[in-house]
């Protein structure tokens, strides 16, 4: 667990395309003071911010969007689990369209890119949310949890029909070295059989088998994984950024079942709401069992 607040040492930029909407777009990662938190500018909007907090979740239907005043940033996910799994507290992401760039569907790129640049550390102190009681959103067999633990740590278990998935479940403690070398890589997935579908709605736009892991009836269609349990690890992925809406780092053990966007997202809602559940401090105001563990 980090002492203080941390950001990035310079600016880095990425330009790709929207999964979605399929538009071109560039984001640009900046260095920002401490007690920012995570700001989105929409810099064809006139630098319209909006900040990245469980208040402003609008969409969750296949990815998370955030709105303000009817300004929206989608797919927001992927970048915003790189930042929290990576521990950086205070940015400012200027991009110039509505949807965030999926580059190759996992959150490696980002990570690859901000630690070639560096983070530094600011002279403010860190808060946590350590969690004191169980906390927990279901909605029939799906589940998502958080409950106390003396540290980061988080499990997620998905059981799918599909011969090249069924049941896969990962437990990992929550490190910025555990998030590089584990979560990073995994790829986002969909199956050949919702093509039309989402289409017809106006998604996957920009989905190619360069940013997505796809699948058909009888198996893979990429050429390889890039682990056996690379659904599961994603899906890991998705809940560390859509839990980082909660608004600070949490100490504790979160848990996933059969889960996705709506109820990760309704978790950090919860989480923020239930203040009695849980205590805000830094490390130096943690009890000893707690401030150890990191």
């Amino acid at each position: 667990m980090f002492k203080y607040q941390r950001t990035l040492r310079r600016k880095i930029s990425f330009e790709g395309i929207g999964l979605h909407t399929g538009y071109s777009v560039r984001l640009t990662l900046q260095p920002a003071p401490p007690g920012t938190g995570i700001r989105f500018r929409r810099i064809d909007l006139k630098n319209f911010e909006i900040e990245a907090i469980r208040t402003h979740v609008a969409k969750v239907s296949y990815a998370t969007t955030l709105m303000k005043k009817g300004v929206m940033i989608s797919t927001v996910e992927h970048l915003l689990s790189a930042l929290y799994g990576l521990g950086i507290d205070n940015l400012y992401l200027d991009i110039d369209s509505m949807e965030v760039p999926i580059l190759d569907g996992s959150g490696v790129q980002y990570v690859e890119a901000i630690e070639k640049t560096g983070i530094v550390e600011q002279e403010a102190p860190r808060e946590y949310i350590v969690i004191e009681e169980p906390i927990e959103v279901r909605h029939g067999d799906k589940v998502a949890g958080v409950y106390p633990y003396p540290s980061p740590k988080a499990t997620y278990i998905i059981d799918f029909e599909h011969q090249a998935i069924g049941y896969q479940k990962i437990e990992i403690d929550l490190t910025p070295e555990s998030y590089c070398s584990e979560i990073a890589i995994a790829r986002t997935f969909g199956f050949t059989s919702d093509i039309e579908y989402l289409k017809s709605l106006g998604l996957i736009r920009g989905g190619s088998l360069e940013n997505a892991v796809v699948l058909d009836s009888s198996g893979i269609v990429n050429d390889h994984l890039r682990c056996p349990d690379e659904f599961v690890r994603h899906k890991l992925l998705d809940l560390l950024g859509d839990i980082s809406l909660a608004g600070h780092p949490i100490i504790g053990h979160l848990y996933a079942e059969r889960a996705g966007h709506a109820i990760h997202t309704a978790l950090a809602d919860k989480i923020a709401r239930l203040k009695s559940h849980y205590h805000i401090c830094t490390t130096e105001e943690m009890e000893p069992s707690f401030a150890e563990a990191g």
